[in-house]
């Protein structure tokens, strides 16, 4: 009977991680159903680059009263969860605060430290329940934040409050345990509010104090199961997906490699204009110019769907989005992430092969009235706190409606004609482009 909690503590834990890697493998094979991208280049770059905005929370600070608030959840998140190693081994081991005698006065000044954050990160999570639903700060207000990813992030800020709370009157309870009974403490906060235990049976507080330490444990698994649901996912893919984020230029288009191609030929004066284009193989996708569906991303913008944070600042900086256009590049994301959780549903349904449903990202998801109010200004991608890269699926999916729908604004159409008939945006022949010079 004795080992019964252990055994009841290790079931939990393996259910809790093993929904977790189930969650996680999932959202790995639908990032991967984009097309493939080198992004192996200049390593220690992008490792650097990762540390200070990944990390280091660099662009976080460009709005500093929400980006300090951040930061100290953000922190609060890494540094507190150090001691849930010490939960897991005396969990597993049936010991308590078995860092405590090893440690001695370091221990009690490490508990005081998590203490003090802990309670910076009530107080930050409370501040920011309030910046969302009573200052109703316009950002978290738009048109794509209605129902569930509104709701979404008071559920993860509620979370966030119960699990510091359980935390704290954890210590509470143990510091008006006898002495012979008490691991360590009293701490700094949580001495603050023992008193209101005072009085109460050892039994009492020790049921306290052990469904505190319970809850605590299985409010981080129920966290940790929570994430892959939530645009909290950003927790863990801010880092590989600042790591593998474009390096070049935010203006440096990329060309198609099968136009490119065509354009090489005809450059080339060696080649073979009437020779037959290589037979595509048997398996090979159908070649696309641009990208209808989430299968014609590639798989960093899909991971940058999945990274999206939502915070709206992408938004909030949108040239086009502030003069009361329809396009919103949070929503850009919003609806990659969506319409890819749908491509895997199906692909979940059908035993592991997507079979057409007759919808697609373009037109279903994202209208062209959004995609050609983009002025590809990249101010979405310089606010980014994770280097997502928005612009990127706009110019593909218009890559589409231009190559493969020839749908374009009325404006646009002059300009395609004049640089397929004269190799420029204007209307005059190639012979008379250089006349403005020889006149007067």
């Amino acid at each position: 009977m004795e080992y019964i909690p252990q055994i009841l503590f290790l079931v939990m834990l393996i259910v809790g991680f093993g929904l977790f890697g189930k969650s996680a493998m999932r959202i790995r094979r639908n990032v991967l159903l984009g097309r493939d991208i080198d992004r192996k280049d200049r390593a220690s770059e992008r490792m650097n680059l990762m540390l200070k905005v990944a990390l280091g929370q660099s662009k976080m600070v460009v709005r500093p009263i929400a980006g300090a608030l951040h930061i100290i959840v953000y922190a609060g998140f890494l540094l507190i969860n150090i001691e849930v190693l010490e939960i897991v081994i005396d969990g597993l081991l049936g010991t308590h605060r078995i860092f405590a005698p090893i440690l001695g006065g370091l221990y009690t000044a490490a508990i005081n430290f998590f203490e003090i954050l802990g309670v910076l990160v009530i107080i930050a999570c409370a501040i920011f329940l309030y910046r969302r639903n009573v200052m109703k700060i316009g950002r978290f207000h738009s048109t794509e934040m209605k129902g569930w990813p509104f709701k979404d992030a008071n559920y993860i800020l509620i979370i966030e409050i119960v699990l510091m709370t359980a935390l704290l009157v954890m210590n509470a309870a143990e510091a008006n345990f006898p002495d012979d009974h008490r691991a360590a403490g009293p701490f700094l906060i949580s001495g603050l509010i023992a008193p209101l235990f005072a009085g109460m049976s050892y039994e009492t507080l020790h049921l306290i104090e052990r469904a505190c330490w319970w809850a605590h444990i299985a409010g981080i698994l129920f966290f940790l199961n929570y994430l892959p649901y939530s645009k909290h996912f950003h927790i863990i893919l801010a880092f590989p997906n600042v790591y593998f984020s474009k390096l070049t230029p935010k203006g440096q288009f990329t060309n198609l490699e099968s136009v490119k191609k065509e354009v090489e030929l005809m450059l080339d004066p060696n080649a073979d204009p009437f020779a037959a284009p290589a037979e595509p193989a048997a398996d090979a996708a159908p070649q696309r110019f641009g990208a209808k569906d989430v299968q014609d991303l590639n798989w960093v913008q899909l991971m940058n769907a999945y990274s999206c944070t939502e915070c709206g600042r992408c938004t909030s900086n949108c040239p086009a989005n502030i003069t009361g256009k329809k396009l919103s590049p949070r929503k850009i994301m919003m609806d990659t992430r969506d319409r890819l959780e749908e491509v895997g549903a199906i692909i979940d349904v059908n035993k592991g092969t997507f079979v057409d449903d007759g919808k697609s990202l373009l037109h279903d998801y994202i209208t062209p009235e959004e995609l050609w109010a983009c002025t590809s200004c990249n101010a979405c991608t310089e606010a980014c706190p994770v280097n997502i890269d928005p612009l990127s699926i706009i110019v593909d999916l218009r890559r589409y409606l231009v190559m493969e729908e020839s749908s374009m604004p009325a404006e646009l159409a002059p300009v395609m004609s004049n640089l397929e008939n004269n190799g420029a945006p204007w209307q005059f022949s190639p012979a008379d482009r250089f006349n403005w010079a020889q006149e007067g």
